[in-house]
């Protein structure tokens, strides 16, 4: 099989063992090698996928968005949310006007979730970066999973009837307030070479607003590999401590990385022996579960909203890692 990272690989290479002329043997030259080679290559990631997906998403405007899902009944509504939440625009300046664009057309609290928590746990990059630091296999677990809490998390909320916990003036609002993405993202009726030009801007815009997560995130994921001893890191976090999954869940929330940052690092724990479903969970709560999304959420929801949503999507995470785990024992 043609390994396309190669020529990065030898770059990376050149630069540490020719232009530095360090010894092979020694941590420092690894960590750097795993961070030359890392970061290009997850540069080249982020801007190709990213590009890509801003042609795409050109496609998808919130506005037919909430028109397909308008109508939609509870539980094949829940389903179509959260597939829709994979390929539909979706950035924290836009989640004000999407939950309000989506209740205004009558779309039940339930599934207007399950396409909230979809949207930005199961984003093409995470998938992409998935698939090419740990294969297919791993990439299409992370989908099932995410579908799946979004699904069931969004049945739950519509389930309970939580609309109490709505700010009151979003239901007031109606025909009055059109939804619209401050992206820019979803514009209809746009030639090939506009939607491009679009790609093209939405990728740099993109790059420019992650890359120093990217850089932190395989520097800290080049420290651990050659730094921590291993059979430390298993302690904390092997498949021998069972508050291990809830541990890496409670230390991702906090984390506002984004995808890009986060998996190298996840990498780096699972090739040092960390189970895959802790891994996984670690990821998930740092993706899925963003403080500045709920920021600016509570400017149409209730802090009792907030904290249910929050609590669904950390319990389907933390049982999403433990279950992962206990597959992959036979696998």
């Amino acid at each position: 099989m043609i390994d396309i990272f190669a020529p990065i690989d030898f770059f990376a290479r050149f630069i540490v063992f020719d232009v530095f002329k360090l010894s092979e043997a020694s941590k420092f030259s690894e960590s750097l090698h795993f961070f030359i080679y890392d970061t290009i290559k997850i540069s080249i990631l982020v801007i190709l996928i990213s590009f890509i997906s801003g042609v795409i998403k050109t496609y998808f405007a919130p506005e037919k968005t909430r028109e397909f899902l308008s109508g939609k009944h509870t539980g094949l509504g829940n389903i179509l949310a959260a597939l829709l939440g994979i390929v539909t625009p979706f950035c924290s300046c836009s989640a004000c006007p999407l939950f309000i664009g989506f209740i205004e057309a009558g779309i039940p609290l339930g599934i207007t979730f399950s396409f909230l928590i979809s949207a930005p746990m199961i984003n093409e990059m995470a998938l992409v970066l998935l698939f090419s630091l740990f294969g297919l296999k791993i990439a299409g677990i992370y989908l099932v999973s995410g579908l799946i809490i979004a699904i069931v998390g969004g049945f739950i909320i519509g389930t309970l009837k939580l609309e109490k916990y709505i700010e009151p003036f979003v239901f007031e609002l109606k025909n009055k307030v059109k939804p619209s993405c401050a992206c820019g993202c979803g514009e209809e009726k746009q030639t090939f070479k506009h939607r491009l030009i679009e790609g093209k801007n939405h990728s740099l815009g993109i790059y420019k607003s992650i890359w120093p997560y990217v850089l932190l995130g395989v520097a800290i994921g080049a420290w651990v590999h050659n730094y921590i001893p291993t059979e430390l890191l298993l302690k904390y976090a092997g498949a021998d401590n069972p508050f291990a999954v809830p541990l890496a869940v409670i230390i991702g929330i906090p984390i506002y990385a984004g995808c890009a940052g986060a998996l190298p690092l996840a990498y780096v724990l699972v090739q040092s022996g960390m189970p895959m479903g802790t891994v996984l969970a670690l990821t998930m709560s740092v993706t899925a579960i963003s403080f500045p999304e709920f920021i600016i959420l509570r400017k149409v929801l209730k802090p009792q909203m907030i904290a249910i949503f929050a609590g669904i999507m950390t319990l389907g995470i933390i049982f999403t890692g433990y279950l992962f785990n206990l597959i992959f024992k036979f696998i």
